[in-house]
């Protein structure tokens, strides 16, 4: 069986001070999950653990994250983190601090419904 996507959130997230690139890239998952929520658990008493979740990460550096520690912080299913070379580092010309920002896309899939679900009448 197949999974299915269902979801697909996007989020930005930035560490202003310390060019931190996972503290950037744990605030824009985080922006991404601020902006969603999945009732179809509740409303169907379905295990979250059927989930299957696949995050990519873009920032400008992606070998400085730790992508198991960044999966171990979502909250639902079974997740995997990626990085791509992405993001932006904006230099301030004042004082050369570099503000590190990431963003996310966080997407959520399930297995094939299709035998779950029965159409309108």
């Amino acid at each position: 069986m197949t999974d299915q996507r269902f979801i697909l959130e996007m989020g930005m997230g930035n560490d202003l001070h310390g060019m931190d690139y996972q503290k950037a890239a744990t605030r824009a998952i985080e922006s991404a999950l601020r902006r969603s929520t999945l009732p179809i658990f509740e409303s169907t008493g379905m295990d979250h653990k059927e989930m299957r979740v696949a995050v990519t990460i873009g920032v400008q550096d992606p070998g400085a994250l730790d992508l198991n520690a960044l999966a171990e912080g979502l909250p639902r299913g079974r997740a995997s983190v990626s990085a791509v070379k992405g993001g932006q580092n904006v230099t301030n010309p004042d004082t050369g601090e570099t503000l590190v920002i990431a963003t996310a896309a966080v997407e959520a899939f399930l297995p094939s419904q299709t035998d779950r679900w029965a159409p309108a009448s």
